[in-house]
């Protein structure tokens, strides 16, 4: 009988990606109290929300070559003891200098959660696995984390105070660390619950590049692949629109006279609809993949999913009134989600041989438009006194990405034993 060991890795990282984004959403949920505490103006919360990014912009880049040469166990302990510190020193930042270099320091240690996640499927999973796996990890596991995170943060608030639900969340980090070092191993050859079944199986979808060993970073390879480029490109598209709702979501909503209480209820139908839409992209990204065959068909679903997105915004910009925003945000994060796990396939697909340098590389640009959204969307916010502007450049940006998909990859037809389909699980 086979052992399906790999299933209780992936959902060890759903566990890590989950605990990772309610880290570094809980502050867009503390801003009252922040701006009381420390005395932070609306503009200074954007930068604030910006530093998170550029801390994980850099280190995403540089951890995907770590984890390639030296193992997403070793960086992934490493990267949790830095975020796990950084949560539980918010409460006693001091003001805006102490409250900057903190969330720089946090998305520095979140940063090797998707390039080490990548490699983590790229060598535990067949390849006809992956979509719906990788739509768990960065699709469901982000929106969901996403969809609790609102009730569940303002509820924590309200009962230990934001101090206490910062340290909490420290906590959380901690108890994944001491469970990882138990259970999680580089390699599926590596781990003593896996039997030769299921290594077997595993095995035999895989690439002839993915079975080699560790060794330097092919820089020429990652910097000159045109496929990565366009994944990069179209990530930083979707980001913009993903980091401007994750940060001003809950102020937007606030602008109709909504409580704390109320903006967490509300702000869980846009990932409700994040989690749904991850699902889907899962589901159809493995099942166009092993009909086709062509690399192609995921940039395909991304394309048409982010141009559905971009469509759906029109309406909040057009007729702003909270119902209106309420469904048509929500259908532009579920359309979006549907990208979720998809980008990281295709990094995979691209660069093969170092999944987490791709995925470390498209990361950095979805951190950059994680730089950027905030600083812009508080701009407009202050400058305005609306988020229309905001909402308009969301959407234009991701009818650029949805044009990048459709029209600019090359195919790469995989090997033959690329494509052996997956037997009952």
């Amino acid at each position: 009988m086979r052992t399906r060991f790999r299933w209780a890795t992936i959902v060890l990282v759903v566990a890590l990606i989950i605990i990772n984004y309610i880290d570094r959403s809980a502050i867009s949920f503390a801003v009252a109290p922040l701006e009381r505490e420390f005395g932070i103006t609306t503009a200074q919360y954007g930068v604030i929300s910006s530093a998170f990014s550029v801390g994980y912009m850099v280190f995403a880049f540089l951890s995907g070559p770590l984890v390639d040469r030296f193992g997403p166990r070793r960086v992934l302990m490493v990267a949790i003891t830095i975020f796990s510190i950084s949560v539980a020193l918010i409460p006693v930042a001091g003001g805006f200098a102490g409250l900057l270099l903190l969330r720089i320091l946090l998305g520095a240690g979140e940063a090797p959660a998707f390039p080490a996640a990548t490699r983590i499927v790229s060598r535990w999973l067949p390849s006809v696995e992956r979509g719906f796996a990788l739509a768990l990890i960065g699709g469901v596991a982000v929106s969901g984390s996403l969809l609790i995170a609102g009730p569940l943060l303002t509820q924590l608030i309200a009962l230990i105070d934001w101090r206490g639900t910062f340290w909490l969340m420290a906590v959380l980090g901690i108890a994944w660390a001491i469970a990882a070092i138990g259970l999680l191993t580089n390699t599926p050859e590596e781990s003593r619950r896996v039997n030769g079944r299921e290594l077997a199986h595993i095995a035999a979808g895989r690439v002839a590049e993915e079975s080699a060993s560790r060794g330097r970073v092919d820089w020429r390879a990652l910097l000159t692949n045109r496929n990565l480029w366009i994944v990069a490109a179209g990530y930083f598209a979707w980001g913009f629109m993903f980091w401007g709702f994750l940060y001003w979501l809950p102020q937007y909503l606030s602008s109709y006279g909504l409580s704390i209480k109320e903006v967490g209820a509300f702000s869980v139908a846009p990932w409700a609809a994040g989690v749904v839409g991850a699902l889907v992209g899962g589901f159809v990204v493995d099942r166009f993949y092993a009909r086709t065959q062509s690399i192609r068909s995921r940039f395909t679903i991304m394309g048409v999913a982010l141009l559905l997105s971009a469509c759906s915004l029109i309406p909040v910009f057009l007729h702003p009134t909270l119902t209106v925003a309420l469904v048509f945000i929500s259908l532009g994060v579920g359309f979006g989600f549907i990208t979720g796990g998809i980008w990281w396939v295709a990094s995979i697909d691209a660069e093969p041989a170092q999944p987490a340098s791709a995925a470390g590389f498209t990361d950095a640009s979805f951190a950059l438009s994680g730089i950027v959204a905030p600083i812009i969307m508080g701009l407009i916010v202050s400058g305005t006194g609306t988020f229309t502007s905001g909402f308009v450049l969301m959407s234009v940006l991701a009818a650029v990405g949805a044009l990048l998909m459709l029209f600019g990859p090359r195919e790469r037809r995989a090997a033959p034993s690329d494509i052996v389909r997956a037997t009952s699980a």
